[in-house]
């Protein structure tokens, strides 16, 4: 049995050393642009049935409890947490934010499209909006060298003054999209998410219609990370590895009095 005390610590420690690598990692995005934070959760691993509850005890008797022992615990996934971050205020026309549960779309490299909260965009040399590190903004808006003035409205409206024409001239709109599940959107770094069988297909859209959110120009989404509440859960799993650590050493010392009284 003590073995088996052994193993169930060591899971906990395994499981609360994971929990703190997801804590670190929302506490060194606390200023990632539309950053969300992530939440560990773990389950039970299996368990011992050495008496099944219900089974004969004696004669006409039957255990009323049964007899069962845990193997321990285990990481059973990341669930990141949609809640809005805080807008601020840049005065860069394309600068960008979204109020509500959309994502802009992004080419990557290899063809595929990502999904980013992060609206920090910039113009490539060749006049097209793209993210900070270069990757074009879909559907592809070009913005032409001589614009001034450019502005984002709430429905995506790409908006500049040209010279020559008299009037603001519309340049395109930028669209977004919605997920049945956005939790299982799988986090590729750089700031994007991509598809999976989980998060359903995307359904993609104007600003503003079918619940996809509103965006607000020349602001930008922060991190949703509470740093004091990270602080707490860091404590709080440094206290839970302690214990779990605590454990071993105890058993340790168990199965070594046992060794020396035998």
């Amino acid at each position: 049995m003590s073995f088996g005390a052994l193993h169930v610590a060591r899971t906990g420690l395994d499981a609360q050393g994971f929990r703190m690598q997801v804590i670190a990692n929302n506490l060194a995005n606390v200023n990632t642009t539309g950053f969300k934070r992530d939440r560990a959760s773990f389950e039970t691993l299996s368990y011992q049935m050495m008496t099944a509850p219900g089974a004969p005890s004696a004669a006409d008797n039957r255990y009323a409890t049964g007899l069962n022992l845990g193997t321990g615990v285990a990481l059973s996934g990341t669930a990141r947490i949609d809640t809005q971050g805080n807008f601020s205020t840049t005065g860069n026309g394309l600068d960008v934010a979204i109020d509500g549960p959309g994502y802009f779309q992004v080419e990557m490299p290899d063809g595929r499209i990502g999904y980013t909260r992060a609206g920090n965009f910039g113009r490539a040399p060749d006049g097209t909006i793209v993210t900070s590190d270069g990757k074009p903004v879909q559907p592809q808006i070009q913005v032409p060298e001589d614009a001034t003035g450019v502005t984002i409205g709430a429905d995506g409206t790409v908006s500049a003054s040209v010279p020559g024409q008299a009037d603001v001239v519309e340049l395109g709109r930028l669209e977004l999209a919605r997920f049945a599940n956005p939790a299982g959107l799988q986090a590729v770094g750089n700031n994007l998410l991509v598809e999976t069988a989980a998060s359903g297909a995307p359904q993609v859209g104007a600003a503003g219609e079918e619940g996809r959110g509103f965006l607000r120009g020349g602001m930008l989404e922060g991190s949703n990370v509470n740093v004091v509440e990270e602080l707490v859960d860091m404590i709080e799993t440094q206290r839970a590895y302690e214990v779990n650590s605590k454990m071993i050493s105890a058993t340790d010392e168990m199965m070594k009095n046992a060794a020396q009284t035998m």
